[in-house]
C-alpha cells in the first residue's frame, strides 16, 4: 500500500465513521423527526454513484468507504421514509392533512 492509498483509507474511514453515531441513534430510538428525507435520498443516490465509480476505477478506499456509508445512509433513509409514511397515514386516519 502506498502512502497515497493509506491517506485515502484514513480519509475514507473518518468520513464514513461520521455517519455511525446518527445511524446508531436512529436505530436505538427510532426517532427521525429532524432528518430530511430529500437530503438523505440525494445522499444515498450519490453514494451509489460514488460506489459505482470506485468499482469502475478499482479504488478500494472508495469501494469500502462508500459501501459502508451506503449501508448507514440506507438505514437512515429507510427509517425516515417509514416514519414519514406512518405519520402521513396516521394524519389521514385522524382527518389531519399531512
Amino acid at each position: 500500500m502506498t502512502q497515497i492509498e493509506l491517506f485515502g483509507f484514513i480519509a475514507a474511514l473518518l468520513t464514513s465513521m461520521s455517519y455511525l453515531p446518527q445511524a446508531v441513534m436512529i436505530i436505538r430510538t427510532g426517532v427521525t423527526a429532524g432528518i430530511s428525507l430529500v437530503m438523505y435520498g440525494m445522499l444515498t443516490c450519490g453514494k451509489v454513484l460514488w460506489l459505482s465509480y470506485g468499482v469502475l476505477v478499482s479504488s478500494w478506499p472508495l469501494i469500502l468507504s462508500q459501501s459502508f456509508t451506503l449501508c448507514l445512509a440506507g438505514i437512515i433513509l429507510g427509517m425516515t421514509l417509514r416514519n414519514q409514511l406512518r405519520a402521513s397515514k396516521t394524519a389521514r386516519v385522524h382527518g389531519v392533512l399531512a
